[in-house]
């Protein structure tokens, strides 16, 4: 199987709503799909979810990267008569980001095209290829926008209404405690609340509202503060779990969590830690879960094959993983993908990631 042509489309999905967190309000999610496409018909797909907001690379240099990495990738051979395909996909990942420095997202497409493609070269699913013994469903939490308590609670009655079990709400820009209170009520005391504040509080704001919400009954809250350093600050004065996010994005960071004991857990987006390789290095490091950058088809597949490979590993932190997002978006790129049934995650059939791309919907979305 020989990479003849590799290309990137930039394209942009809308949300079905505003999706409003304390870092301000998005209309529609802006991403880059990486096609590499094959002599025999077969192409890997991947998906850079670029994270300007956090700080990382903008998506104009996301989509520079993985162009100029593309470049590279023209005449590469997976071969199953001549050597291993994930063999080969790894050394070739390795060979080109490694010493580009590529940005997080970019490593993550390349990286998910390069085994998707050798994972079909095998005629197999990709969580087959990445050596986990079994694939199953992935149980998946609501995704809940920052909205006011009565139409929060309305919002959490429809996710509960659709299958889900556990409710994510984003806190951080005021009356925290009365929107946790009107899902826990809407809910009853069966469903599982965790809350993300976006690293939008100050350590001493954190501890008080964390403090104030515990008789609520809350599972645990993702990244309430800036960095590893008031991470272990905040965790050493509250009783709910802390789960880093931003502060960890690569296994170095998950050992200077550890020493610091800032945190029971982490929550790995693929375009943050730059891909499924490096999401299991953390999970080997701390208790692990998977979450959306808000991606589209291929990046959520993607990450549901990495949630086989962390249970396989035993990296997984046993919680619902984050993975729901598709159903804020009002639209798809995909004629087959993975599909979101009673709270749970289940996997498309087919060799590789199992996506199949609806070009139309695709040329619709197409940025520029």
């Amino acid at each position: 199987m020989l990479v003849e042509r590799v290309e990137t489309v930039p394209y942009a999905l809308p949300f079905r709503e505003p999706y409003v967190t304390a870092r301000g309000s998005l209309e529609r999610r802006e991403m880059v799909l990486l096609r590499l496409r094959t002599h025999e018909g077969p192409e890997g797909l991947g998906e850079a979810v670029p994270l300007s907001l956090r700080g990382g690379a903008s998506f104009e240099e996301v989509d520079a990267a993985l162009r100029e990495a593309g470049t590279r990738l023209v005449g590469l051979e997976l071969d199953s008569e001549r050597e291993e395909p994930l063999a080969i996909a790894v050394a070739t990942f390795l060979e080109l980001v490694k010493p580009r420095r590529l940005p997080s997202p970019a490593a993550a497409a390349l990286e998910c095209a390069l085994f998707d493609l050798a994972a079909k070269e095998r005629s197999e699913p990709l969580w087959t290829t990445l050596r986990a013994p079994q694939a199953g469903r992935v149980e998946v939490n609501a995704t809940l926008t920052a909205l006011p308590p009565d139409r929060l609670a309305a919002q959490a009655a429809e996710w509960a209404a659709a299958g889900f079990r556990t409710f994510k709400l984003k806190l951080g820009t005021g009356g925290d405690r009365g929107a946790v209170a009107a899902v826990r009520e809407a809910l009853g005391p069966e469903a599982r609340i965790r809350i993300d504040a976006n690293q939008s509080w100050a350590p001493d704001e954190a501890v008080a509202v964390l403090r104030d919400i515990e008789d609520l009954d809350v599972e645990l809250a993702e990244q309430p503060v800036e960095g590893l350093r008031g991470m272990a600050r905040v965790a050493r004065e509250v009783a709910i779990p802390l789960a880093a996010d931003e502060a960890v994005a690569d296994e170095a960071d998950a050992h200077r969590a550890v020493q610091r004991r800032a945190c029971a857990m982490v929550t790995a987006k693929l375009s943050k830690v730059g891909g499924i390789g490096a999401a299991r290095a953390i999970g080997a490091v701390l208790p692990t879960y998977l979450s959306s950058a808000l991606d589209g088809p291929v990046g959520i597949a993607a990450a549901a094959h990495a949630a086989q490979v962390l249970r396989a590993s035993g990296g997984d932190a046993g919680v619902a993983h984050g993975l729901a997002t598709q159903r804020l978006f009002a639209d798809t790129v995909a004629a087959r993908e993975c599909e979101l049934r009673d709270g749970f995650l289940h996997l498309p059939d087919g060799p590789g990631l199992g996506v199949e791309l609806d070009e139309a919907a695709l040329e619709r979305h197409r940025i520029g």
